[in-house]
């Protein structure tokens, strides 16, 4: 099996002295120099956070080696952690309806490389994305859906996600619901997005509905799903600023074009290993 010479370690514990000293001295004890290293503390509920670039100076190492040799470390702060191949894509699974804004950007960043992922697929309740799906030569899957045929749709979507191998899930503007249990099974590896305006404007046209209250700032939220309805811990946001002159057409592109760009850099973040979970918040080492 083929070993790996550079790793991402990010984990989370509770404060308290020597943890730094602990983790720096256990990977040089197995041949790693660190490359980039970012820690914060949550002064609020006192756990630390920490988020590691390591290189191997003795060539490549197994994985499995080096995590066992952690193990201990881990154990004795009682830390959340993971340990990945700094170089490993992991595979991602789309989810779309009929708005195409944010699965054209994910596409055209992951053809052009600055997506760091493996896109293994993109299902959707409709086909309409279908042709700009197979225009990039990714796989796609129509899963329609009723009040009716709901449970029997969610299982095809676990299914999918099981056969393709996904290490996550993002809802590019997937307008249905996921199941409590689908939301818990992908606790932490699924991303949605939506405006910003939650919990104001809820429901249909919100941006026509902001157009009539003269909103002056629009914007996105990406967050992970949980089964509570758009309440996960929030990854990214932006706004941008609108004016009187603005139609509700034009708030739509707006809103659109800014959810696009939200999506992709939670997304990137996420599969970078730079977001951490704190409780209902997330730790993003971004830069």
């Amino acid at each position: 099996m083929a070993g790996v010479s550079d790793l991402v370690l990010k984990f989370s514990c509770g404060d308290q002295p020597g943890i730094v000293a602990a983790v720096a001295g256990l990977f040089a004890l197995q041949g790693f120099n660190i490359r980039e290293s970012s820690q914060y503390e949550d002064v609020s509920t006192g756990r630390f956070f920490m988020r590691t670039v390591l290189e191997s100076v003795e060539g490549p190492k197994q994985l499995a080696d080096i995590k066992a040799a952690f193990a201990p470390v881990a154990e004795r702060y009682d830390m959340q952690w993971d340990l990945h191949d700094r170089h490993y894509k992991p595979r991602m699974l789309v989810a779309v309806s009929q708005w195409g804004h944010c699965l054209n950007n994910l596409l055209n960043s992951w053809k052009r490389g600055m997506l760091p992922v493996d896109l293994v697929g993109v299902f959707s309740n409709h086909e309409d994305m279908r042709p700009l799906t197979q225009w990039y030569d990714v796989p796609f899957h129509y899963l329609p859906v009723t009040a009716e045929t709901k449970a029997e749709q969610q299982e095809k979507i676990l299914q999918l996600l099981q056969s393709s191998g996904s290490d996550f899930l993002v809802l590019a503007r997937y307008m249905q619901i996921l199941s409590d249990e689908l939301c818990r099974q992908l606790a932490g590896r699924a991303i949605n997005i939506h405006h910003s305006f939650l919990p104001g404007f809820k429901g249909a046209r919100p941006y026509h509905q902001a157009f009539d209250r003269g909103v002056k700032l629009i914007g996105a939220t990406a967050h992970y799903v949980t089964a509570e309805l758009d309440e996960g811990p929030i990854i990214e946001q932006a706004v941008e600023r609108v004016s009187h002159a603005d139609t509700p057409e034009e708030l739509v592109e707006i809103g659109r074009d800014t959810e696009a760009v939200v999506l992709n850099r939670a997304v990137r973040w996420h599969a970078q290993h730079r977001v951490l979970l704190n409780g209902n918040k997330t730790v993003v080492f971004n830069r």
